[in-house]
């Protein structure tokens, strides 16, 4: 059996775990429970009433949090040319074509984002064994297929974040770090859970948001309250 240390018993106590709480009082929680030595990522945890077995109930795209999430992201991008050089000129890390392909396939794999314009796909399609099970894979979906590499860098840079349901129905991500005011915490959650909310699909049956937590990285889930939640929304 798992045994949590000592500051993770002392958070839970503070937490009632039968309550379902505002996100306000969730996000002033997981500040508050707090006790890492080192600034942790408060993630968000959301379950849909969703299938996504089948593919008109699949739940994935993109957002830019207003306030970032606190992170430095390694932005990889496959282009060639004057969109190349635009690449580099807007911020991307790494930038390349065929020679990045084949240091992937040896298994380099030290960057957070891939993006790639849709004339390098014959490339790129050829790692979707790689990238896919890690999330790396650009997809037209997410915005990581493009050639206004310009804005799409900029706005990853800027704290772009993207979301997929998993097999049960369940979508994590970050919303920031402990160290962001309760403010900036907030606006990221309502910019997120409006994202999800616009992007329910058609043929999702009865209660969409299931289920809300939020949670530090070292710290205990905290419900919140889906009705309070989307209810602030409108």
């Amino acid at each position: 059996m798992l045994k949590h240390g000592k500051k993770y018993r002392e958070a839970r106590q503070q937490i009632n775990r039968e309550e379902y709480y505002s996100p306000e009082e969730a996000l002033d929680l997981v500040k508050k429970v707090s006790k890492a030595a080192f600034d942790e990522t408060v993630e968000l945890a959301v379950r849909l009433g969703v299938n996504p077995k089948h593919a008109d109930q699949q739940v994935r795209g993109a957002v830019v949090l207003p306030h970032g999430t606190g992170r430095t992201v390694r932005v990889l991008v496959f282009a060639k040319g004057e969109k190349a050089a635009e690449a580099e000129s807007a911020g991307a890390d790494i930038v390349g074509g065929e020679e990045l392909a084949e240091k992937i396939q040896g298994g380099w794999l030290d960057f957070d984002i891939a993006v790639a314009t849709p004339d390098m796909m014959g490339v790129v399609g050829k790692l979707g064994r790689i990238l896919g099970p890690r999330g790396l894979m650009p997809n037209p979906k997410s915005g990581t297929i493009t050639f206004d590499l310009q804005r799409t860098i900029e706005e990853i840079k800027a704290g772009k974040v993207e979301y997929r349901t998993e097999k049960a129905g369940n979508i994590h991500l970050p919303i920031g770090k402990i160290s962001f005011t309760p403010e900036k915490l907030q606006q990221n959650f309502y910019t997120v859970l409006e994202a999800l909310i616009r992007a329910r699909p058609p043929a999702a049956k009865g209660q969409y948001i299931r289920s809300i937590t939020v949670s530090s990285t070292m710290g205990p889930g905290i419900k919140i309250s889906p009705q309070k939640a989307v209810a602030t929304t409108k």
